[in-house]
Protein backbone atom coordinates (compact mmCIF):
# COMPACT_ATOMS: atom_id res chain seq x y z
CA UNK A 1 0.00 0.00 0.00
CA UNK A 2 1.53 3.44 -1.30
CA UNK A 3 1.91 6.14 1.67
CA UNK A 4 -0.07 9.12 0.92
CA UNK A 5 1.49 12.35 1.87
CA UNK A 6 -0.33 15.30 3.93
CA UNK A 7 -0.34 18.18 1.93
CA UNK A 8 2.30 20.82 2.79
CA UNK A 9 0.70 24.00 4.25
CA UNK A 10 4.01 25.99 3.73
CA UNK A 11 3.94 25.16 -0.08
CA UNK A 12 1.79 24.73 -2.69
CA UNK A 13 3.74 22.30 -4.59
CA UNK A 14 1.70 18.82 -4.73
CA UNK A 15 3.43 15.73 -5.09
CA UNK A 16 4.05 13.85 -8.21
CA UNK A 17 1.24 12.56 -9.22
CA UNK A 18 2.42 9.46 -11.03
CA UNK A 19 3.01 8.26 -7.07
CA UNK A 20 -0.18 8.26 -6.07
CA UNK A 21 -1.42 5.30 -4.95
CA UNK A 22 -3.54 2.84 -6.62
CA UNK A 23 -7.12 4.29 -6.37
CA UNK A 24 -4.77 7.61 -7.76
CA UNK A 25 -5.31 9.25 -4.23
CA UNK A 26 -2.36 11.85 -4.30
CA UNK A 27 -2.39 13.35 -1.20
CA UNK A 28 -4.70 14.65 1.97
CA UNK A 29 -5.45 18.05 3.80
CA UNK A 30 -7.75 20.48 4.78
CA UNK A 31 -6.06 23.41 3.31
CA UNK A 32 -7.98 24.60 0.28
CA UNK A 33 -6.69 27.78 -0.14
CA UNK A 34 -7.54 29.27 -3.85
CA UNK A 35 -4.08 29.10 -4.89
CA UNK A 36 -3.51 25.76 -3.61
CA UNK A 37 -6.82 24.28 -5.54
CA UNK A 38 -5.29 26.08 -8.94
CA UNK A 39 -2.14 24.54 -8.34
CA UNK A 40 -3.74 21.39 -7.64
CA UNK A 41 -5.51 21.55 -11.62
CA UNK A 42 -1.94 22.62 -13.27
CA UNK A 43 -0.68 19.56 -11.60
CA UNK A 44 -3.30 16.84 -12.47
CA UNK A 45 -4.99 16.66 -9.34
CA UNK A 46 -8.19 17.94 -8.35
CA UNK A 47 -10.39 17.55 -4.83
CA UNK A 48 -12.74 15.17 -4.23
CA UNK A 49 -14.12 14.12 -0.82
CA UNK A 50 -17.11 13.09 1.08
CA UNK A 51 -18.42 16.01 3.74
CA UNK A 52 -17.39 14.16 6.78
CA UNK A 53 -13.64 13.08 5.26
CA UNK A 54 -10.40 15.41 5.29
CA UNK A 55 -9.85 17.13 1.99
CA UNK A 56 -8.44 14.48 -0.47
CA UNK A 57 -6.40 14.89 -3.82
CA UNK A 58 -6.92 12.67 -6.69
CA UNK A 59 -5.30 12.02 -9.88
CA UNK A 60 -6.73 8.69 -11.06
CA UNK A 61 -5.61 6.66 -13.60
CA UNK A 62 -7.34 5.90 -16.20
CA UNK A 63 -8.54 9.62 -16.74
CA UNK A 64 -11.85 10.09 -17.88
CA UNK A 65 -11.61 12.55 -21.35
CA UNK A 66 -13.47 13.89 -24.02
CA UNK A 67 -12.23 14.98 -27.13
CA UNK A 68 -14.15 17.18 -28.76
CA UNK A 69 -14.88 15.69 -32.23
CA UNK A 70 -15.86 12.55 -30.17
CA UNK A 71 -19.16 14.08 -28.78
CA UNK A 72 -21.89 11.62 -29.35
CA UNK A 73 -25.36 13.45 -29.86
CA UNK A 74 -28.17 11.12 -29.80
CA UNK A 75 -31.69 11.51 -31.97
CA UNK A 76 -33.14 12.06 -28.21
CA UNK A 77 -30.53 14.84 -27.33
CA UNK A 78 -31.02 16.78 -30.25
CA UNK A 79 -34.88 16.94 -29.49
CA UNK A 80 -34.15 18.60 -26.11
CA UNK A 81 -31.43 20.74 -27.09
CA UNK A 82 -34.22 23.05 -28.71
CA UNK A 83 -37.00 22.76 -25.76
CA UNK A 84 -34.16 24.79 -23.32
CA UNK A 85 -32.45 27.86 -23.06
CA UNK A 86 -28.83 28.32 -22.15
CA UNK A 87 -26.64 30.49 -20.83
CA UNK A 88 -23.22 30.57 -19.22
CA UNK A 89 -21.83 32.15 -16.25
CA UNK A 90 -24.96 34.44 -15.15
CA UNK A 91 -25.84 31.95 -12.03
CA UNK A 92 -22.72 30.12 -11.26
CA UNK A 93 -23.13 29.84 -7.32
CA UNK A 94 -26.53 28.33 -7.83
CA UNK A 95 -25.42 25.79 -10.29
CA UNK A 96 -22.65 25.13 -7.80
CA UNK A 97 -24.95 24.56 -4.88
CA UNK A 98 -27.65 22.14 -7.15
CA UNK A 99 -24.87 20.05 -8.16
CA UNK A 100 -23.62 19.31 -4.48
CA UNK A 101 -27.78 19.04 -3.15
CA UNK A 102 -28.56 16.29 -5.67
CA UNK A 103 -25.13 14.05 -4.73
CA UNK A 104 -26.27 14.99 -1.10
CA UNK A 105 -29.66 13.29 -1.22
CA UNK A 106 -28.07 10.36 -2.52
CA UNK A 107 -24.32 9.16 -1.52
CA UNK A 108 -23.10 12.44 0.20
CA UNK A 109 -21.62 15.63 -1.35
CA UNK A 110 -17.48 16.95 -1.10
CA UNK A 111 -19.53 20.24 -1.98
CA UNK A 112 -19.11 21.99 0.96
CA UNK A 113 -19.53 25.36 1.94
CA UNK A 114 -16.11 26.25 1.98
CA UNK A 115 -15.28 24.90 -1.34
CA UNK A 116 -18.27 26.60 -2.60
CA UNK A 117 -16.63 30.09 -1.18
CA UNK A 118 -13.28 29.24 -2.67
CA UNK A 119 -14.84 28.63 -6.53
CA UNK A 120 -16.51 31.11 -6.67
CA UNK A 121 -13.94 33.06 -6.37
CA UNK A 122 -12.17 31.45 -8.52
CA UNK A 123 -15.16 31.59 -10.83
CA UNK A 124 -14.58 35.68 -10.20
CA UNK A 125 -11.34 35.28 -11.12
CA UNK A 126 -12.52 34.31 -14.73
CA UNK A 127 -11.15 30.88 -14.19
CA UNK A 128 -14.14 28.70 -13.19
CA UNK A 129 -17.28 28.86 -15.26
CA UNK A 130 -21.00 27.67 -15.15
CA UNK A 131 -23.13 26.13 -17.85
CA UNK A 132 -26.76 26.71 -17.24
CA UNK A 133 -29.85 25.29 -18.88
CA UNK A 134 -33.73 27.00 -18.21
CA UNK A 135 -36.92 25.63 -18.86
CA UNK A 136 -39.65 28.22 -18.64
CA UNK A 137 -37.18 30.67 -17.02
CA UNK A 138 -36.44 28.33 -14.32
CA UNK A 139 -33.24 26.54 -13.66
CA UNK A 140 -33.34 23.16 -14.18
CA UNK A 141 -29.74 22.06 -15.00
CA UNK A 142 -26.56 22.42 -15.64
CA UNK A 143 -22.31 22.16 -14.83
CA UNK A 144 -18.87 24.15 -13.88
CA UNK A 145 -15.66 24.02 -13.75
CA UNK A 146 -12.36 25.43 -14.20
CA UNK A 147 -10.07 26.59 -17.13
CA UNK A 148 -6.40 25.18 -17.22
CA UNK A 149 -4.91 26.16 -20.05
CA UNK A 150 -6.86 24.95 -23.22
CA UNK A 151 -8.69 22.30 -21.19
CA UNK A 152 -11.88 22.27 -19.50
CA UNK A 153 -12.20 20.62 -15.91
CA UNK A 154 -15.68 19.60 -15.67
CA UNK A 155 -16.59 19.10 -11.74
CA UNK A 156 -20.00 18.52 -11.84
CA UNK A 157 -23.33 18.36 -13.16
CA UNK A 158 -27.11 18.19 -12.18
CA UNK A 159 -30.37 18.28 -13.91
CA UNK A 160 -33.86 18.53 -12.66
CA UNK A 161 -35.54 17.99 -15.99
CA UNK A 162 -34.69 15.01 -18.38
CA UNK A 163 -31.74 15.61 -20.58
CA UNK A 164 -31.23 19.07 -19.03
CA UNK A 165 -27.63 18.52 -17.90
CA UNK A 166 -26.99 16.89 -21.33
CA UNK A 167 -28.15 19.90 -23.14
CA UNK A 168 -25.38 22.16 -21.01
CA UNK A 169 -22.77 19.26 -22.08
CA UNK A 170 -23.81 19.90 -25.34
CA UNK A 171 -23.29 23.88 -25.66
CA UNK A 172 -20.26 23.46 -23.17
CA UNK A 173 -18.64 21.63 -26.15
CA UNK A 174 -19.75 23.67 -28.90
CA UNK A 175 -18.35 26.65 -26.85
CA UNK A 176 -15.08 25.08 -26.37
CA UNK A 177 -14.51 24.31 -30.10
CA UNK A 178 -14.94 27.98 -31.03
CA UNK A 179 -12.51 28.92 -28.59
CA UNK A 180 -10.11 26.36 -29.79
CA UNK A 181 -9.94 23.97 -26.95
CA UNK A 182 -8.53 20.42 -26.70
CA UNK A 183 -10.74 18.66 -24.63
CA UNK A 184 -12.67 17.95 -21.71
CA UNK A 185 -11.02 16.90 -18.59
CA UNK A 186 -14.21 14.25 -17.30
CA UNK A 187 -11.72 12.96 -14.20
CA UNK A 188 -13.40 9.70 -12.74
CA UNK A 189 -14.82 7.04 -15.70
CA UNK A 190 -18.66 7.13 -15.26
CA UNK A 191 -21.05 5.08 -17.69
CA UNK A 192 -22.93 8.47 -18.33
CA UNK A 193 -19.88 10.54 -19.63
CA UNK A 194 -18.72 7.54 -22.25
CA UNK A 195 -22.22 7.86 -23.14
CA UNK A 196 -21.32 11.14 -24.21
CA UNK A 197 -17.82 10.16 -25.70
CA UNK A 198 -15.58 10.39 -23.21
CA UNK A 199 -12.88 7.92 -23.48
CA UNK A 200 -10.26 6.59 -21.05
CA UNK A 201 -6.71 7.14 -21.24
CA UNK A 202 -3.78 6.96 -19.20
CA UNK A 203 -2.68 9.27 -15.95
CA UNK A 204 0.95 9.51 -17.87
CA UNK A 205 -0.90 10.23 -21.27
CA UNK A 206 -3.20 12.73 -19.56
CA UNK A 207 -0.20 14.33 -17.91
CA UNK A 208 1.50 15.00 -20.77
CA UNK A 209 -1.22 16.31 -22.65
CA UNK A 210 -2.08 19.00 -19.63
CA UNK A 211 1.70 20.40 -19.82
CA UNK A 212 1.05 21.10 -23.43
CA UNK A 213 -2.27 22.83 -22.58
CA UNK A 214 -1.04 24.89 -20.28
CA UNK A 215 1.19 26.46 -23.08
CA UNK A 216 -1.98 27.05 -24.93
CA UNK A 217 -4.33 29.19 -22.90
CA UNK A 218 -7.91 29.31 -24.02
CA UNK A 219 -10.28 32.08 -23.46
CA UNK A 220 -13.61 30.57 -22.35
Amino acid sequence: MAFVPEVDKNSYIFPDPNGADYDGLVAWGDDLEVERILSAYRSGIFPWFNEEDPVLWWSPNPRLVLYLDDLKVSKSLKKSIKKFEVRFDTNFETVMRSCGDMRRDKEGTWVTEELIEKYVEIHKRGVAHSVETYYEGELVGGLYGLVIGNIFCGESMFAKKSDASKVAFYHLIQRLKKQNFSMVDCQIPTDHLKSLGAIEISRKKFLRKLKKALDKPSNF
